[in-house]
């Protein structure tokens, strides 16, 4: 046995009894039980086999314990439970040690930077007496002592290895964040990254590193290299520059077999594909990897091409389900657009049948999408697939007629419609969900799928790229426009407007988020004091320094020099670019489509059917007026117990946390969080008593009061 999820023998052995007891009280059987994974398990499934909490004492959950946290960011993380202590991350990216049964705070590692963005796990490595604790703080992995918080020096350098290191040319201009945990096999810890979505972006290489040493072991290249398969479907030399194709959100692990299961994302730049003409392997591919060597075993590409920035978005989940008869070990992958693939884990064949469907081909120039795309035949989508005029929001009269004209204005053919230049394209559902990150939970016994979905649709566009005069509005256009949009508008909560920015923050902090970065956003650490000051005029004026008496405060500035260069970078770039995400809102913030506008669902694996599906989450002021279960977006997972509970939290704007029924979908408990539980919770058992735990925060929604906290419920002793 090498490390928890092996060496921790006693909690995988209940979770097999369960299989065949599943009234076993394990709350009854042992003191602790931990939740020892990113996930709950390396199969990703998100289930537990404690049956403390039951359908009929499940409305006797209370707040046990409360942790506050260092701001309002969410780290977004699924904690670690190991014996009685608890292990998470602040909105800082520092690392926490807590008393599980209380909160109280036993150690924090402070790496010293100024980290930012979400930080969803670590990774728990044990071997006999040898322990340590794997957990990223942006670009570092660091290897800690699990009793003591401090860098354990064997490993790496002093402690921490460089992820920027190992892939392409000058680490040091790379922006790479392990934003998910990597994996655990045998004394590798396997890993991917978060990137940049546009260019110039790192190759998307899974790596897996010594867990003792840090030393690399091997690498399998996204992006493939000369005499590798799958190089034929880029461009001659589009490996030496081409860049993303990575895996951020996670993966899957078949720990008998040895296999690593790794979803990957889209290559840069997102939305416009000249320069990587061809299907674009290993983008947007499920992979299997030998664990040991990284060499392929098979492949699946979800979205050839990829121009809709169409990422597979969740980690995958391993289950068995009956299959024409035959028990077959399987593999689930979610995805962004709202479709479910099964497939046999082993030899990759779909289970349901897949099936290559032509789409429109682009009308822009350069751009050569696929000619096809692949559509699982079942189970049916778990998100709207296309908009029509009939689906548009009836919440009152005034925003029915809003988006009507909208409307018109605008591209809906379904999925795979290429974005064209000045006319918005509608993305139904959006760029952030059907699923999301946060993960699915998976009833083992069953074959039973639970997957939370985003059901609103958002819009892009193409503008072709002009030369811009003056250093800041260049950048601007080069670097900010794809996510804060044109006119500096973004699309809130998720891309911030930049409108009267300086009044809500100080210079000093806009430039600190610029050289530092903060959520989605990399960081421009190298940016040169003349454009720095430039861009910050223009982030603040949406106007152009050039001219102004303003740049002769910079030492060494030349207006003429500077104007030249931006023009010359911007001649050099791609012909077309994207002007932002836009989510399609009526004028008071609302979806401007009929709701559902979130769903919680409900698949039999088995079979490809739905069990039940309802909508998720509401918002509060809404349901004042009577329009009540509307669904609404919703980020992090669900978790499944053996006591056929379903908790999860995940909604914006009620900061619910709630328990359903798994066979029905009924709702058993609900309970309103000081902040959104935007993080997928995680169960454990400590002293005999049952915890649920979620990381939540209100930085989703501006409008309401900032905070994030660690939340644990248990339930209420009886009187």
């Amino acid at each position: 046995m090498t490390h928890s999820a092996r060496s921790v023998g006693f909690l995988r052995s209940v979770g097999f009894l369960t299989l065949l007891l599943p009234s076993l009280d394990v709350g009854a059987a042992a003191a602790n039980v931990g939740w020892e994974t990113y996930g709950g398990h390396v199969s990703g499934d998100r289930y537990s086999p404690l049956t403390q909490i039951t359908k009929a004492n499940v409305g006797r959950l209370r707040l046990a314990w409360r942790f506050d946290l260092d701001s309002g960011e969410s780290p977004q993380t699924n904690p670690l439970i190991i014996g009685r202590t608890l292990y998470a991350y602040t909105p800082a990216i520092n690392v926490i040690a807590l008393d599980a049964a209380t909160g109280r705070q036993l150690w924090k590692f402070d790496p010293g930077v100024r980290g930012s963005g979400p930080q969803r796990g670590m990774a728990y490595w044990h071997h006999g007496s040898e322990a340590r604790l794997l957990a990223g703080v942006m670009n570092t992995l660091y290897a800690l002592d699990p009793k003591t918080g401090k860098p354990i020096a064997s490993f790496g350098d002093a402690g921490s290895i460089d992820l920027r290191k190992d892939l392409r040319g000058d680490g040091k201009k790379h922006f790479v964040s392990l934003t998910t945990p990597g994996i655990l096999y045998k004394d590798l810890i396997i890993v991917g990254f978060r990137t940049t979505e546009s260019a110039p972006a790192p190759p998307g290489d899974i790596r897996a590193y010594d867990v003792r040493t840090g030393r690399l072991r091997w690498s399998f290249h996204t992006i493939p290299r000369p005499g590798e398969p799958g190089i034929e479907t880029w461009p001659t030399d589009a490996w030496k520059t081409a860049g993303a194709a990575n895996n951020w959100t996670g993966f899957a692990l078949d720990e008998k077999r040895g296999i690593v299961y790794a979803p990957t994302g889209s290559a840069v730049s997102d939305m416009y594909g000249a320069d990587r003409a061809g299907i674009d392997l290993y983008a947007d591919t499920l992979l299997a990897l030998d664990a040991s060597t990284g060499r392929r075993i098979w492949h699946f590409q979800g979205v050839h091409h990829d121009i809709w920035d169409r990422d597979f978005s969740a980690p995958p989940n391993l289950l068995t389900v009956v299959s024409h008869g035959t028990r077959v070990d399987a593999i689930a992958q979610a995805t962004k657009q709202g479709y479910l693939y099964v497939f046999n884990r082993v030899t990759g064949a779909p289970l349901f049948p897949v099936e290559e469907r032509p789409y429109p081909g682009s009308d822009v120039p350069g751009e050569v999408t696929s000619p096809t795309q692949p559509l699982p035949l079942a189970p049916a989508p778990y998100a709207r697939q296309r908009l029509t005029e009939e689906m548009l929001t009836q919440r009152t009269p005034e925003a029915h007629q809003w988006a009507v004209a909208r409307f018109q204005g605008m591209k809906s053919g379904g999925q795979f419609v290429p974005f064209t230049v000045g006319r918005p394209t509608i993305l139904f559902p959006g760029f952030d969900g059907g699923a999301e990150w946060g993960g699915e939970a998976v009833d083992p016994r069953s074959g039973v799928i639970y997957i939370n979905s985003n059901d609103v649709p958002w819009t892009g566009m193409l503008a072709e790229n002009v030369p811009v005069e003056g250093s800041g509005p260049a950048f601007y256009q080069r670097q900010c426009s794809g996510c804060h949009g044109d006119h500096r508008a973004g699309s809130p909560p998720a891309f911030p407007s930049l409108i009267d920015i300086d009044q809500r923050l100080s210079d000093a902090e806009i430039t600190a988020t610029i050289h530092e970065g903060k959520g989605r956003m990399p960081p421009f650490s190298d940016i040169p004091a003349e454009t720095l000051v430039a861009l910050l005029y223009y982030i603040k004026t949406g106007d152009n320094l050039m001219g102004k008496a303003d740049v002769t405060r910079v030492p060494g500035s030349n207006a003429r020099q500077e104007m030249t260069a931006a023009l010359n970078v911007a001649d050099a770039e791609a012909k077309y670019r994207f002007t932002g995400y836009d989510k399609f809102q009526d004028p008071d913030g609302y979806p401007a489509v009929e709701p559902p506008w979130g769903t919680l669902n409900a698949i039999d694996l088995n079979t490809g059917q739905y069990l039940w599906k309802i909508p998720l989450g509401e918002y509060p002021e809404l349901a004042a007026q009577g329009l009540k279960n509307t669904g609404s977006e919703n980020y992090g997972g669900p978790i499944l117990t053996a006591s056929g509970l379903l908790f999860i939290g995940a909604t914006i704007f009620d900061r619910k946390l709630r328990a359903f029924d798994a066979k029905n979908g009924a709702l058993l408990w609900e309970t309103e969080m000081p902040f959104a539980g935007t993080a997928t919770p995680a169960t454990y058992l400590i002293d005999g008593r049952q915890y649920i735990v979620i990381c939540a925060s209100n930085s989703r929604n501006r409008k309401a009061p900032q905070g994030s906290a660690y939340l644990a419920y248990a339930l209420a002793e009886e009187k």
